[in-house]
């Protein structure tokens, strides 16, 4: 499985990680070393640190509660006192680090920095104006939630390459039903 980014944020992105919540849950991040490469691929750091069993159960401990947060706001649902305190403590540790080379920039990070950089990401998002843009996607089998930036904050889909795209081939399909297939081969 590899990893997509297109939540408009790293925390909704962190929490994308695992897919398919109300049907076959698709835990993209079932190991340390998925934790890791997540963390590089989302850009957080250049090279993956070492992370723990540990270190990654409090990783998914940390992307639930921010998951059930961006949820209540876009359902207006109460957030629940427990998953601010665990994003708040989770943020309140150092973040990831960028330093500054001769050939531009390196970032370093441990796994408690890479934690504490995505609950920060995530808070920025949950106490701010844009939590308001935060959508679901609309395929029923996609639980991603987003952040619609769209200039008529009308945006359906995760991304148009695959959920959009489905949903548009299958409306499709539908409006051409069986008799515009049959007309075809006749």
């Amino acid at each position: 499985m590899t990893f997509t980014f297109v939540s408009g944020n790293v925390a909704l992105d962190f929490g994308g990680t695992l897919q398919h919540r109300a049907t076959t849950r698709d835990e993209m991040l079932s190991s340390p070393q998925r934790f890791q490469e997540w963390a590089v691929a989302a850009g957080l750091v250049d090279a993956p640190p070492p992370v723990s069993e540990a270190g990654l159960a409090r990783a998914l401990a940390v992307r639930e509660a921010i998951y059930r947060l961006a949820v209540a706001a876009v359902t207006g649902d109460s957030r629940r006192p427990g998953d601010i305190y665990l994003v708040n403590k989770a943020a309140a540790g150092p973040p990831v680090s960028a330093v500054l080379t001769e050939a531009g920039q390196r970032k370093n990070g441990t796994e408690d920095e890479i934690i504490a950089t995505v609950a920060r990401a995530a808070i920025g998002l949950l106490g701010g104006s844009d939590r308001r843009r935060i959508r679901e996607c609309a395929d029923p089998s996609c639980t991603r939630l987003f952040v619609d930036v769209s200039r008529a904050g009308s945006r359906q889909w995760c991304d148009m390459r695959g959920c959009g795209n489905r949903a548009k081939v299958a409306g499709h399909r539908a409006r051409r039903g069986p008799s515009g297939a049959a007309a075809r081969k006749a």
